[in-house]
């Protein structure tokens, strides 16, 4: 509101009752914080109590065996998640990454197949690399062309799915035809530890510094809070827009090889679809579709549930029909408390602000 003092000059004062504008901030920082913290221990206890449920149904759930089962199953989603969530928060979306990841996959298939002694770390790198490109002219369409990241990724998706049935004669690679050592990326084991969670767990840890304690990190969320304000400081967005969709591209790379390498089997559909899952799993952990908001910590947790999900539901023999209808309403209803607490957030901001 506004006053005048002595002199008759105006003064502003703070509609909250006054304060510095760094106290406003940090205030406005702190809330949402607290709203993020209370929406994942509110995501961590469904998880523990969806847990429980079926362990009182199916006594094998909660067995080490199958939890190993579900950790496994679910490395490959949380990997993909994590370069899903940077794109998301920069407000873009990839809808080519299972499309990349068979592009990735049947490369490394079919390379040691005709070069089976040849190392598996070097075809882990060519399926990155294949990835990296993908993603790399995803990232020049985007941030260069300026095509929306949807139409962009869309049209992608498809001319990566062509140059997989090309490449493949529209034929399968099996599992006979990969050397051993390829397919154990995936089956081998360290220190009791599957590679595949091995390998989610690293990649995990890296992602969380890089978001937390890097400046990159940091302007990539400044790019997806506001666009326009990041270019006045300086930030060029164009250079995070095409590093977020070749890390995106080079992840999904990194999951076509494991992928093929678990499954045994390269095929010109696989992961048809599997983008959405991907997606599934960062809106469940809090990654806004707005832009600017999303937490590692998050899409463990989303990724956590859909693999329960995808475990759970078939051992409480639940009809396939309703595990699809039961994941959705669970989506929708992450999507609805994601906007309700953006709501929230937005109005507790503009109740805040100097007037």
């Amino acid at each position: 509101m506004s006053m005048k003092n002595r002199g008759g000059q105006p003064v502003v004062v703070a509609a909250s009752g006054g304060g510095s504008p760094s106290q406003a901030a940090a205030s406005k920082k702190s809330l949402s914080a607290n709203i993020a913290k209370f929406r994942e221990l509110g995501l961590l206890a469904f998880i523990l109590i969806l847990a429980v449920g079926v362990q009182i149904r199916n006594s094998s759930f909660l067995t080490w065996e199958n939890i190993n089962d579900i950790a496994t199953n679910t490395a490959i989603l949380s990997i993909l998640a994590v370069g899903m969530m940077l794109v998301i928060i920069t407000r873009g979306i990839d809808l080519s990454i299972g499309a990349t990841l068979a592009l990735a996959g049947m490369t490394a298939a079919l390379t040691v197949k005709e070069y089976p002694g040849l190392n598996p770390l070097v075809a882990v790198l060519l399926g990155v690399g294949v990835g990296v490109v993908c993603g790399a002219v995803l990232g020049f369409l985007v941030s260069k062309i300026n095509i929306l990241p949807i139409i962009a990724t869309l049209g992608m998706m498809n001319v990566f799915r062509g140059l997989t049935y090309e490449m493949s004669g529209g034929k399968w690679v099996s599992a006979h035809q990969m050397p051993d050592s390829f397919k154990a990326i995936a089956t081998g084991k360290v220190l009791g530890l599957n590679n595949l969670i091995l390998i989610a767990i690293v990649i995990y840890i890296v992602a969380y510094y890089f978001v937390n304690h890097t400046r990159t990190g940091r302007q990539i969320y400044a790019v997806g809070s506001n666009p326009d304000s990041a270019e006045v400081s300086g930030i060029k967005s164009g250079r995070i827009l095409w590093l977020v969709y070749t890390v995106m591209g080079g992840l999904s790379g990194l999951a076509g090889v494991l992928w093929v390498a678990k499954f045994a089997s390269a095929q010109g559909d696989t992961a048809s679809g599997y983008e959405l899952s991907v997606i599934a799993a960062c809106v469940l952990g809090g990654v806004s579709i707005a832009g600017g908001s999303g937490k590692i910590s998050g899409i463990i947790l989303g990724s956590v549930l859909l693999g329960i999900l995808n475990n759970a539901l078939p051992m409480i023999n639940v009809s396939p029909f309703w595990q699809n209808f039961i994941q959705g309403m669970i989506i929708l209803i992450a999507v609805l408390i994601n906007a309700m607490v953006k709501r929230g957030i937005d109005r507790n901001n503009l109740m805040r602000r100097r007037i």
